[in-house]
């Protein structure tokens, strides 16, 4: 059987994920209610539409949602999305809960609720900052072969996965090499044992399709 999939309200969000869960073969239910996005959502082949109020119980039996694999909840207001969520797991007895949220202080407390899955719009945009803040800091220094190979400068910020291990620990592609180890003003050529510290910043020779996976086991990001 299909994996089953409810949807509650955002209906910009629903209708893009409603047709990426489609393309992926789950059946796929959403609920809205706003009568012309239930007809623009109509418009999706294979999308069952609903027309209510998603944190009614009544609605959600109208819409099938008993025994559903995945309940997602999208409106725009965290307090009614933490009411899908209750009543689609305590009432419904759907498998897996998911509601999207405005407020991170939230987070926490939807989790200690019983819900599965909490996404934090602001939390993941500060994420993908942060992310994009970090890959600034790796200084491409120059292509090689065609832009095969790159030459790079990646810092090990502290908790890292490669901070206090050895070279010979670390066991990286072999198509990834360390060339040198920049330690404060001084510049060395590592060996085996040499242990990479937190703050060090490393000239990393890789070929282009192994970069972004080295930066990642020495990183962490």
């Amino acid at each position: 059987m299909k994996t089953r999939v409810v949807l509650v309200g955002g209906f910009s969000k629903a209708k893009t994920l409603a047709r990426s869960l489609i393309d992926r073969g789950y059946h796929v239910s959403v609920i809205n209610n706003d009568r012309s996005h239930c007809e623009e959502l109509a418009e999706i082949e294979k999308l069952l539409v609903y027309f209510g109020d998603g944190t009614k119980p009544s609605v959600l039996e109208d819409a099938n949602t008993f025994g559903a694999d995945i309940a997602i909840a999208l409106t725009d207001s965290d307090a009614d999305n933490l009411v899908v969520c209750e009543l689609c797991k305590k009432r419904f007895s759907v498998k897996k809960t998911a509601a999207v949220i405005t407020d991170p202080k939230k987070t926490d407390f939807f989790y200690r609720m019983g819900i599965d899955s909490v996404i934090c719009v602001v939390t993941s945009v500060a994420g993908i900052i942060q992310q994009q803040a970090f890959m600034d800091d790796i200084s491409m220094l120059m292509p090689v072969g065609d832009g095969q190979i790159m030459i790079s400068q990646v810092p090990i910020p502290v908790g890292a996965p490669a901070v206090d291990k050895t070279l010979m620990e670390l066991n990286l592609p072999r198509h990834v090499i360390i060339g040198c180890i920049m330690r404060g003003e001084k510049g060395m050529i590592p060996r085996g044992d040499t242990r990479i510290l937190a703050g060090d910043v490393l000239v990393l020779i890789s070929a282009k399709q192994h970069e972004g996976a080295a930066v990642h086991m020495l990183t962490g990001r």
